[in-house]
Formats: structure tokens, sequence, C-alpha cells
């Protein structure tokens, strides 16, 4: 079985459609959000905002085992791409999800691979 077509022929209409609709897209911001996440240190941060409403720096690093200096890293970068927030007190920075489309974005992610896990089992 072939997984492409064996002749060339396409629905006009269809791909116009989606050809406008693309270019009403941000698809480069949306690459790089995926691109983002896609680093399994970055979700485990983003997961673990959604689990709490804030962390220091301190925390986040302690809840992936990483140094400082790597969580602070990864928070930064959440935060470049506007998914986190931070904010200081006194010595301390604390680091919270940007908005409410950040948390059921990530829980869908977590829910979704759940599925792939059980789903490739199978």
């Amino acid at each position: 079985m072939r997984d492409s077509c064996e002749i060339y022929c396409y629905d006009e209409r269809k791909v116009q459609k989606v050809q406008a609709a693309l270019l009403q897209q941000n698809i480069s911001g949306m690459a790089r959000l995926f691109k983002v996440l896609g680093d399994e240190t970055r979700m485990k941060i983003a997961f673990a905002l959604c689990e709490e409403d804030e962390l220091c720096v301190c925390d986040a690093a302690n809840i992936i085992g990483s140094s400082m200096a790597t969580a602070s890293h990864h928070l930064r970068t959440l935060k470049q791409l506007g998914l986190a927030k931070h904010r200081k007190e006194g010595k301390m920075a604390f680091y919270s999800l940007a908005d409410d489309l950040v948390r059921p974005f990530i829980q869908l992610a977590s829910v979704h691979s759940k599925g792939l896990v059980t789903h490739a089992a199978t």
C-alpha cells in the first residue's frame, strides 16, 4: 500500500481556501511556540506552572532537578515567547503563566500525550 497519491490532481477550491487562511495566520509564531514547548525541560516547567500559580526560580530548579541558571534560562525563554511572565520581589524572581490561554493548551497536551502512550501500546 502506497502512502501517497498515485496521480496528481487537487481540489482547487480547498487549496485556495486554506492558502487564504494561512495568509491570515502567524505560522512562524505558531512554529516557535511548538519549538519552545518541544523542549522537555521547558514543558516540565510549563506543566509545573499549570500546577502552581507561581513559582520562584529556585522552586522551578528543584522541580526539574537543575541548577538555578538552567531553570532561569528556560523560564526566560518561556517569557520571551509570551508563555510566562515574571515579577521581582526583593531578591526573588517569580514566574507564572502569561495568560489564561496557556493553561488549557498545556493541559490539552497532557491529555493528548496520555492517549499517545496508550495508543502506541496497542
